[in-house]
């Protein structure tokens, strides 16, 4: 054993944290948490035989380090080679792209909305986007979102979230009758709802129906920072490299018409009834918060999860620091512990 290499799967992702540490599997979408200790193993000593790496440590941890190693071959994180074989065994490439001026959008309807959703779907088909979210916050017959999925017939976005306020309609039947009308739902989320249930989850990933107790009234309520909502997967881990998880090729319509970067901020580019989307994306400082990254931001910077944790800089704990933690996330990476949850919601005004 000593005289071996031992190499990660490509698949399988270091990433240091202040505290702790974490491998991040993005083939299985899942993540393990390591002691620092091990990450320095796996990198800083990547290169070296296991008997190397013991007396790198005066051979005081061997027991240790023999552990740390069974724990990677029981996980199936990566294998034992011989020196000749490391070339063999290249790391992940993590660039980051994507063929689109636009690959994700919100649209926020309230009572005063008045969208014209034939134009702006075909605006989003000639943008490359190809998956949108559309959030109502006032009850809202079925036959209205009925009207807005036809519009996709000839589209080639592939996937659309919906999330409606309950009402009498909002039956897990009618639901599903809807989603296995129109496969390229993702998921229709109910807020105001009886329970909170996950009332059908199918195995493919589409058409899934989520029943949540909570009332959401507008835009407020989203950005929050948990472990539900981390997204362990190769096109978040990569475009966390060097963009924002959470704006990053995004683009928003507020409930007034308003182009935004995200729903919750203030800053507009025009309005959808005189502006088109591809003018909005152009306009100075439209694009900017796209190459905001986790290794930029404050607290962030230190924290393991950084690379799976989507982020929107519409909520800050210092609105005047664009660089500065999210409000609506209680988790500290210097301690390793979740917390409640900064109630102030600083939105980022002006930007």
């Amino acid at each position: 054993m000593d005289n071996s290499y031992f190499r990660l799967y490509a698949c399988c992702l270091p990433v240091r944290g202040a505290k702790r540490s974490m491998v991040c599997d993005v083939q299985r979408n899942d993540f393990y948490l390591i002691p620092n200790g091990l990450y320095d193993i796996l990198t800083t000593h990547r290169a070296q035989p296991i008997g190397e790496i013991k007396a790198a440590y005066q051979n005081q941890y061997d027991e240790t380090i023999e552990e740390y190693y069974d724990f990677l071959i029981a996980n199936e994180f990566g294998f034992y080679c011989n020196k000749e074989d490391l070339e063999l065994f290249p790391d992940i490439d993590l660039y980051w792209d994507q063929p689109a001026h636009i690959t994700n959008a919100i649209i926020d309807i309230n009572q005063e909305s008045e969208h014209d959703f034939s134009t702006i779907l075909d605006e989003f088909e000639q943008l490359g986007c190809k998956h949108f979210q559309l959030r109502s916050y006032i009850e809202k017959p079925l036959g209205y979102f009925n009207e807005v999925l036809q519009n996709l017939e000839n589209s080639r976005i592939i996937s659309v979230e919906f999330l409606l306020k309950a009402t009498a309609e909002t039956t897990l039947e009618n639901l599903k009758q809807l989603t296995d009308t129109y496969p390229r739902i993702h998921t229709i989320m109910v807020h105001s709802a009886h329970e909170n249930s996950i009332a059908y989850r199918d195995p493919s990933g589409m058409g899934n129906v989520v029943f949540i107790k909570q009332g959401i009234n507008d835009s407020s309520h989203c950005g929050a920072i948990s472990i539900d909502y981390f997204s362990i997967n190769i096109q978040t881990f990569t475009e966390s490299q060097k963009h924002n998880t959470g704006l990053n090729r995004k683009i928003s319509i507020d409930a007034e018409g308003n182009i935004k970067n995200c729903p919750s901020m203030s800053k507009s580019y025009g309005n959808i009834r005189d502006t088109t989307l591809r003018e909005a994306i152009e306009k100075q400082g439209f694009k900017d918060l796209w190459y905001i990254h986790k290794d930029q931001i404050e607290v962030c910077k230190d924290c393991e999860f950084r690379h799976i944790c989507t982020d929107c800089r519409a909520y800050i704990q210092d609105p005047n620091n664009i660089y500065s933690k999210p409000a609506k996330c209680s988790y500290d990476p210097y301690t390793a512990t979740w917390g409640e949850a900064n109630p102030t919601n600083n939105s980022l005004h002006g930007q």
